[in-house]
């Protein structure tokens, strides 16, 4: 991805005094890199939750785009933080809820058992868990039988895997993907479990990881859908009232998504990166905003029409 960073925060937008960014602005798509004269300006997205009616809202707005190419939804000026902090140094137990420090027995068994068919798994192939929050995932597959490291890059996220979750701190770094480094071809699984969506450069960090990966080795990947049925619902309504605002990405607030994704993101990003897309899925996932007596006939709609609000990927390096 290529930007250029504007030489001083726009006055007319000044951040809230808790958190101070950034803003650069996007030359290319960060997954195609076609120019961003080939995309569309789609709306605004405010740094809050914005409900029905977001002229009511007070805050920051970005301009949320489209990519023509390849679908990929994200803001420019994308908004950086001063410190990463500001985003993720938050106790976990605020971020995702009490019930973060439980694993249920089935916790990521699916995508282990995926993953095990496409590398015809043996006892002790490694593993790394980039994002690695609380330690969940790296705790889960190392029961189904990898040798697991992992690395966090929020302080307060590390120190609770270690303290509660018991994970090793040799096991895992403290570091972005930017920062950290690992040796040529070290590993035969990687996952970016709901993690791509918060990296600055999605394109970027896919290289890395592939440069990390075995030969045979496999990437997995969940990423919000930019067909997600009920973001183009919310987005119509906000046009039917006449508001130039859209429901899709978090850039400033929580989770703090930075970017929506298709399967041809993928795909496109695949040739740039010398990986393919060798396996692909969508999920309906939460329906919390919808009465529940159309749940079923809105599930198999999503089911049918790859609406649903989560992509997963699995890449292999071509």
């Amino acid at each position: 991805m290529h930007v250029t960073n504007e030489s001083e925060r726009n006055p007319l937008v000044p951040p809230p005094p808790s958190k101070k960014y950034i803003f650069v602005k996007v030359l290319s798509c960060p997954m195609c890199g076609v120019s961003i004269e080939d995309s569309k300006i789609t709306g605004l997205r405010l740094n809050c939750s914005q409900g029905l009616d977001p002229k009511r809202g007070e805050g920051i707005a970005v301009s949320v785009r489209r990519c023509n190419h390849c679908n990929l939804i994200y803001s420019s000026p994308l908004p950086i933080p001063y410190s990463l902090q500001d985003h993720y140094g938050i106790p976990p137990a605020d971020y995702w809820g009490r019930e973060v420090f439980y694993i249920d027995e089935n916790y990521f068994a699916l995508q282990i058992q995926k993953a095990k068919e496409l590398l015809n798994f043996k006892a002790g192939m490694r593993a790394l868990d980039i994002g690695a929050g609380l330690g969940k995932c790296m705790i889960a597959v190392s029961v189904a039988g990898f040798d697991v490291d992992g690395f966090e890059p929020s302080v307060t996220f590390r120190e609770k895997a270690i303290e509660i979750m018991g994970i090793s701190p040799e096991k895992l770094k403290l570091g972005m993907i930017e920062d950290v480094e690992y040796p040529r071809e070290s590993f035969d699984f990687i996952t970016f479990g709901a993690v791509l969506e918060h990296l600055y450069d999605p394109g970027n960090a896919i290289s890395k990881a592939i440069s990390w990966l075995k030969r045979d080795g496999v990437i997995h990947i969940e990423v919000p859908s930019s067909d997600w049925l009920i973001s183009k619902l919310v987005n119509i309504y906000y046009k039917m009232v006449g508001v130039n605002y859209v429901t899709n990405i978090s850039p400033m607030h929580e989770p703090f998504h930075l970017y929506e994704f298709t399967l041809r993101s993928f795909i496109e990003n695949g040739k740039i990166n010398n990986y393919q897309v060798v396996s692909y899925e969508y999920t309906v996932c939460s329906l919390i905003h919808i009465p529940g007596f159309l749940h079923p006939i809105f599930r198999w709609y999503m089911a049918k029409t790859n609406s649903g609000m989560q992509l997963t990927v699995y890449l292999k390096r071509s």
